[in-house]
């Protein structure tokens, strides 16, 4: 059997090769969308006394709020001394989980289109390649799904976080009954909504994308070939 590359684009034309295509691209707006995010929220304070004060909060991923200062330093906010202050939560392990899960989808996508425009010959012509290829894809379908609801939940712990009962709960001064804490401008979190949208699109590509994989292996062949025909009419046997 041959095994040197041969290129060959007519997978593309069929759904195994062209889905894959697709779960290559979805990968990038899923995983894209969430790490290269960095945002601020402008906090307000009404002070007592009729003036008015604001402050920065800023966060980014991986989303380690804990470790993001909202207060740097001793500072005076309304006559008051506010030391320094750092946001509370942390949803860096439910978005870097998700991440990786968009990012070993990537490669795993262009490593299978290399095998596939190259390689099909000895792809189809092996029990072992169809047969690892349904499995990966099967277990991904299931990390999708994780990784995706894990991440929408962080997502959601992050929005009650930099919101103004997060930030108020944050700042001790908010906490005085002359001064009064709102977030008054939000930073605009519509690629991390839109990376939560294509984590499951993701998981229902790959999904479909198992059932044409698992049409190559030797599983399906053997129970379509097992299957008797319309025309077939078994004999009974002498006696």
């Amino acid at each position: 059997m041959m095994t040197g590359f041969r290129l060959n684009l007519s997978p593309l034309k069929e759904p195994l090769g062209f889905v894959k295509l697709v779960e290559w691209l979805t990968a990038i707006f899923a995983f894209g969308g969430c790490c290269g995010f960095s945002g601020t929220n402008i906090v307000s304070l009404f002070c007592g006394d009729g003036t008015n004060e604001t402050i920065n909060a800023n966060f980014h991923y991986p989303f380690r709020l804990s470790q993001v200062p909202l207060v740097d330093g001793n500072a005076t906010l309304c006559n008051h001394s506010v030391t320094t202050t750092h946001m509370m939560g942390d949803s860096s392990s439910a978005a870097e989980f998700f991440v990786g899960i968009g990012v070993v989808c990537f490669l795993y996508s262009m490593v299978a289109l290399l095998v596939y425009l190259g390689y099909m010959h000895v792809y189809k012509d092996s029990d072992f390649g169809p047969i690892f290829d349904f499995v990966i894809t099967a277990i991904l379908v299931f990390l999708w799904l994780v990784s995706s609801s894990a991440w929408a939940k962080g997502l959601q712990n992050l929005k009650d976080a930099t919101n103004t009962e997060g930030i108020g709960g944050t700042l001790a001064v908010c906490k005085e009954s002359n001064i009064t804490c709102e977030v008054t401008d939000f930073a605009s979190m519509r690629t991390l909504n839109i990376s939560v949208v294509f984590g499951y699109l993701n998981m229902f590509i790959w999904a479909g994308n198992a059932w044409f994989v698992y049409k190559e292996t030797r599983w399906h062949s053997q129970k379509f070939s097992s299957q008797p025909g319309p025309g077939r009419q078994h004999v009974p046997a002498p006696i």
